[in-house]
């Protein structure tokens, strides 16, 4: 796990409402505050659906985004919030798979990032949770590098706390 201080906070909610940046990551959940709370919960409630509409367990950045824009934009700043993405099952398995062969994909829960605004400071703080429990710290640390290198990737600027 790191702390990551993202440092142009304009530039990273650019990156987070205005562009296809992080669509490709679950969104788990998310709470914005501004004239209200309010709390969305990304898992996907499949009763809504047709039958035989194959779906995620969470959605998709994607379709959440404009969402959150809406509730976000206008004059005033948040006053804060907090969102929760995971990635994807299928890019995790094949994180797992080539990060540490050695560990089976389904003792993998997730790999997270947490990114919280409080007003002023706005931070990405990564996550890994196993459903069995683990001393080996190589997915941890693989995991902790591919964020590291996705905003490198993304001109996303950051320093670590």
């Amino acid at each position: 796990m790191i702390s990551l201080n993202l440092t142009n906070v304009k530039d990273f909610m650019s990156h987070l409402l205005l562009s296809e940046t992080f669509d490709n990551f679950y969104f788990i959940e998310g709470e914005i505050v501004t004239f209200n709370t309010f709390t969305i919960d990304g898992y996907i409630q499949k009763d809504f659906f047709d039958s035989d509409a194959e779906l995620t367990e969470y959605s998709y950045w994607k379709n959440l985004r404009e969402y959150c824009f809406s509730l976000i934009r206008g004059k005033r700043t948040p006053l804060s919030f907090r969102l929760v993405f995971s990635l994807s099952r299928e890019n995790m398995e094949r994180t797992v798979r080539k990060s540490t062969p050695s560990l089976n994909p389904d003792d993998v829960q997730g790999l997270y990032l947490n990114i919280r605004y409080d007003g002023s400071h706005l931070a990405c703080v990564t996550g890994t949770s196993f459903k069995t429990f683990s001393l080996d710290k190589s997915l941890e640390h693989a995991w902790d590098d591919m964020v590291k290198k996705f905003l490198k990737q993304k001109k996303i600027e950051f320093e670590e706390e």
